[in-house]
């Protein structure tokens, strides 16, 4: 039975982060959004591993579950389920290689307790791990990836948000063209990327290199209500040997639940001071430099991809997975009552909507539309449907500017509302 797993968060003890990140929230979120499996987050922070080292308890499968004192959350029966935990963490990688500053940061998931010690005892005589829950180090991303395996021969390291600009393997301001080149010898050792908001599996096809390479995709959320924004589906072992092995070979990985990746911060080319946003034909054009004021553009996703790519657009590599893209559901009813997305009216829709049809993946993606429109309003399931067609209206983010995805124009959701009614 597939399963929906989100292997990439941060705790409180990560900057700019809520504070309400504990087990306790991630487990009941978890349980709201759909997720079998999710990250732990931050297993580099001393006070956070102590924390889940108190509230988690050995599942018997390489993974971990909330102990039952603390599995107390108010979670409606139509979506409870069993919730396991994932130790995971990002690390920033800050070194010069090449004659260029790199700036790498990497997703480290771990099979239990003693490999992340070992780990973290490694790591701290590099730098200081106790500030942020995700570390920023003086240490090359491929003694990063030694240092893990040595912990743990199971360890598995995913080059995390492949195409930032600023802090990813292949980001246009310091990463590199290819894995090999950051990785060296070791590249036989990654067996995914993270494709991050800001690219979907489509675009990572447009490189041959990757042919070999799972796609997977996660929230990289700081709050719990943002956990499964980006998500993997697996059909396997609900073990970390299990997943491991999915991620390792592609067996069992069934595939991913995605932004619109023009909704993410940095898809295509811009300058956010200037409201600024380009195609790369533009950026070319104007010589990298922004049309107001003559600044450096910060080029963007869309525009890197294109740079590396040696295939068309459009072109499905043998053993692509399937994808599907999503807008959060919270989205989805904000738009469609014309309200704050963190309003209580939208905030009220939605819990109705978990406790009459479930959890809410099975919404977005598998609810029938009457249902939901009888729990709802033909409007909110429009909405889904038209998500689920692709049908959206689009603006796109740039220079750490989210995008916008839209479902209806200015004045189509009263039409709409007048005409569906009268159905």
């Amino acid at each position: 039975m597939p399963f929906v797993a989100d292997l990439h968060i941060h705790s409180k003890y990560s900057r700019a982060t809520s504070r309400e990140m504990s087990p306790e929230s991630l487990w009941k979120w978890a349980q709201l959004k759909g997720i079998s499996v999710i990250a732990t987050g931050d297993i580099t922070h001393p006070a956070w591993l102590t924390e889940l080292a108190g509230k988690l308890e050995p599942a018997g499968n390489g993974l971990f579950m909330l102990r039952d004192l603390y599995a107390t959350g108010d979670v409606p029966s139509s979506c409870r389920s069993e919730v396991f935990f994932m130790l995971s963490g990002e690390i920033s990688c800050i070194y010069k290689k090449n004659g260029r500053t790199r700036k790498i940061h990497a997703l480290v998931l771990m099979p239990d307790i003693v490999s992340v010690e070992r780990l973290n005892a490694s790591l701290e005589k590099i730098g200081n791990i106790r500030s942020d829950g995700r570390p920023i180090l003086g240490l090359d991303a491929k003694k990063l990836l030694s240092l893990a395996l040595d912990a743990s021969p199971d360890a598995l390291f995913i080059p995390a948000h492949a195409w930032t600009p600023h802090f990813s393997v292949f980001g246009a301001e310091s990463g590199f063209d290819s894995l090999e080149e950051c990785f060296e010898e070791l590249t036989p050792h990654i067996h995914a990327i993270e494709t991050g908001l800001s690219s979907d599996p489509a675009m990572n096809w447009r490189l041959s290199a990757l042919d070999g390479i799972t796609l997977v995709s996660n929230s990289d959320a700081h709050s719990a209500a943002k956990i499964g924004r980006e998500a993997n589906i697996l059909d396997t072992d609900r073990t970390y040997a299990g997943i491991s092995r999915a991620i390792r070979t592609g067996g069992g990985f069934a595939g991913t639940y995605e932004f619109f990746p023009e909704e993410g911060k940095y898809h295509t080319d811009g300058h956010r001071a200037c409201k600024v946003s380009l195609t790369p034909k533009e950026t070319i054009r104007h010589n990298y430099r922004c049309p107001v004021c003559g600044g450096k553009l910060t080029v963007g996703v869309l525009h890197r991809v294109e740079k590396l790519a040696d295939r068309d657009e459009g072109q499905r590599p043998q053993r692509a997975q399937a994808f599907q893209s999503l807008i959060p559901l919270p989205e989805l009813i904000a738009e469609s009552l014309k309200a704050g997305v963190n309003t209580k009216k939208v905030d009220r829709q939605y819990h109705a909507l978990l406790e009459q049809l479930g959890q809410e993946f099975f919404i977005l993606t598998k609810a029938d539309p009457g249902d939901i429109e009888a729990a709802s309003s033909p409007v909110i399931a429009e909405a889904v449907n038209r998500m689920r067609q692709g049908r959206v209206h689009i603006d796109p983010g740039y220079d750490g500017e989210y995008g916008t995805i839209s479902i209806f124009e200015n004045d189509e959701r009263e039409a709409l509302q007048t005409t569906l009614s009268l159905r």
